[in-house]
């Protein structure tokens, strides 16, 4: 056998991996080539330069007047200057930029009349949906380990009730899709407890919520089987042990399973946050403005939907890479502790 460049464990590499290696980039450059020649036959013209625009730009801030009258006074305060327009007895006055000052004391203004402008970035489109897709799986994921810390005890509990209440959330969520439940959340429980509010005089709760809450109960009860399995993972003789020295067993499952557990239910838990990110996709249908929402927005005003979907495919990428490298290092220390 041909011998090669040593692997980290010692062991020669042979050619044949590096030809695999070669057919995997002459495959992947293959298809990236295809679409690129597809997208030439059908005159698409890619326009990759525009896309910094939907992350961060730069627009022009413009000062009206609201009232008709004659600039009265001008006085500086600090890097701003202060127009008060007056007529009579009504007068307002509006804070300008020292810099973006377009009118002088003496000027007549009608209303809608620009008094400065200037420039301001903000924050684009794309960017609000990423961040807004990411507060939304994270409060989801805390939410959803709470749920499924809880529902995974119950459901080994020796008291019935505890334990068929369980079983009931359990199936009943992983029994329906997430998109039914996202409708029931929104539709159904959203106009009770929001007609309810609205009758006391209460604020209503926006649609976010709704669709967290959704979020949260969904990966509750793949979290709860997942705790179960796990606890259930650890020989009996642990319990039994802890109990010889004296333990109740509420300090048994804190001190001595749980810790053993969390070794064991991290990688599920890693793959079940993760599906969380992606299935936040579908939060779009209750006019939350999630990251693929954003994308659909932007592809309906700039007619660009190659570039614009794979770059959402890209930040997903992104954000579930990040958080499964994160959860590894999580799983390295437990395993080095």
């Amino acid at each position: 056998m041909p011998m090669g460049t040593p692997t980290s464990d010692g062991t020669p590499k042979n050619t044949g991996y590096y030809v695999w290696v070669g057919v995997f980039f002459f495959i992947v450059i293959g298809v990236a080539y295809s679409l690129y020649y597809a997208t030439l036959k059908i005159d698409y013209v890619w326009r990759w330069y525009r896309i910094p625009q939907y992350f961060l730009f730069k627009e022009q801030v413009e000062v009206r007047a609201q009232i008709q009258g004659t600039v009265h006074r001008i006085t500086m305060k600090e890097d701003l200057v202060l127009v008060e327009v007056k007529e009579g007895d009504i007068k307002e006055t509006y804070p300008v930029p020292a810099k973006a000052l377009r009118v002088r004391e003496g000027d007549f203004i009608y209303p809608g009349d620009v008094l400065g402008a200037y420039p301001r970035w903000r924050v684009g489109i794309l960017m609000e949906g990423l961040w807004l897709t990411l507060k939304v799986s994270l409060i989801a994921i805390i939410f959803g380990v709470i749920i499924g810390l809880f529902g995974g005890l119950a459901r080994i509990s020796k008291n019935p009730a505890f334990k068929w209440l369980a079983i009931t959330y359990i199936e009943l969520i992983r029994g329906s899709p997430l998109l039914v439940q996202i409708f029931i959340w929104y539709f159904v429980l959203g106009t009770l407890i929001n007609t309810i509010l609205a009758r006391h005089g209460l604020i209503q709760i926006p649609p976010l919520w709704f669709g967290v809450a959704a979020l949260a109960c969904f990966a509750g009860a793949y979290v709860a089987e997942i705790v179960r399995a796990g606890i259930q993972s650890i020989h009996r003789g642990q319990t039994e042990a802890s109990r010889s020295l004296g333990m109740t067993s509420a300090q048994s499952m804190l001190h001595v399973i749980l810790p053993q557990a969390l070794r064991r239910i991290l990688p599920p838990l890693a793959g079940q946050f993760i599906s969380l990110i992606k299935d936040s996709s579908l939060l779009g249908i209750i006019a939350i403005r999630e990251l693929t929402k954003a994308t659909r927005e932007v592809v309906t005003t700039s007619l660009q939907p190659f570039e614009l979907w794979f770059l959402c495919a890209l930040l997903y990428l992104f954000l579930t890479f990040t958080l499964s490298m994160f959860l590894q290092y999580l799983e390295r220390r437990q395993l080095i502790t």
